[in-house]
């Protein structure tokens, strides 16, 4: 005899499923790793320090 199952049960179960390969996927093709966001927080740290020591001083001198 067959095994008895709860249609709804297995709807939701093969939704989670999906949902759980989808977010898989995504983190595939979009995750970084932690070395990578700190190494891009570094460089733009130090891009932006290079940036700010170039700029001009604009202050109005007083005589």
């Amino acid at each position: 005899m067959a095994e008895i199952v709860n249609l709804r049960r297995m709807k939701k179960q093969r939704a989670r499923d999906a949902a759980a390969q989808a977010a898989a996927e995504n983190r595939a093709r979009h995750g970084r790793t932690g070395a990578e966001k700190a190494a891009e927080r570094l460089e733009r740290a130090r891009a932006t320090r290079a940036h700010e020591g170039n700029r001009k001083d604009l202050t109005p001198t007083q005589p």
